[in-house]
């Protein structure tokens, strides 16, 4: 008995792309990724993968954009569940490191590769400056007395910091999610904690 395949609707078949464009980034690195190997991989011809993103750098920034607002709804669920302000900034870390975890060659490939293009640049620096606003706009709610100016500094440093770290990691694979958002929490919460009424 012949079985039909059903046709993938085109978020499905954007998503799939996505996802392979976003193994062979890691695999190869954007410079020596092709069009021609994403597409043969996805099993669909070079052309319609044009047709969806334009440019292998418009493929790139897609598999960015998609990252940052994963990234985003990861943290900023996690830090919306937690009870206490403490709580609310270890479960923002263990959100962003396990996000990394599930992405993690991807995203640390992007992180480290020097990257030409302007554009690929500036999606990266607005994930950061997304979690920067999330972390800033917690931290408000906790000492709304310090200046906006400050705030925005703490929470440059935690993105910092919290990438850095990240890629740390990648030299130590023994060090676990729980334990890079403890050594996290070590660093930032008595820092931060002392805030609280100065």
């Amino acid at each position: 008995m012949k079985t039909t395949r059903r046709r993938m609707s085109r978020p499905e078949r954007e998503r799939q792309m996505l996802d392979v464009a976003e193994e062979v980034f890691a695999e190869q690195g954007y410079a020596t990724a092709s069009m021609e190997e994403i597409a043969t991989r996805v099993g669909v011809s070079k052309p319609m993968l044009y047709e969806y993103f334009g440019s292998k750098e418009g493929l790139l920034l897609a598999t960015i954009g998609r990252a940052r607002t994963e990234l985003f709804e990861t943290t900023a669920q996690a830090i919306e569940a937690a009870a206490s302000a403490e709580d609310k900034l270890r479960s923002g870390y263990l959100a962003y490191f396990r996000f990394n975890e599930a992405h993690r060659r991807a995203w640390l490939v992007l992180l480290q590769e020097p990257i030409l293009h302007r554009g690929a640049a500036g999606e990266i620096e607005a994930t950061r400056r997304q979690q920067t606003d999330l972390i800033a706009a917690q931290m408000a709610q906790l000492v709304p007395d310090r200046p906006r100016r400050d705030l925005e500094a703490y929470a440059e440093i935690i993105v910092g910091a919290s990438e850095r770290l990240a890629l740390w990691r990648t030299r130590n694979p023994d060090v676990s999610v729980e334990e890079a958002a403890r050594q996290m929490m070590d660093l930032t919460w008595h820092g931060l904690g002392s805030l609280d009424g100065a």
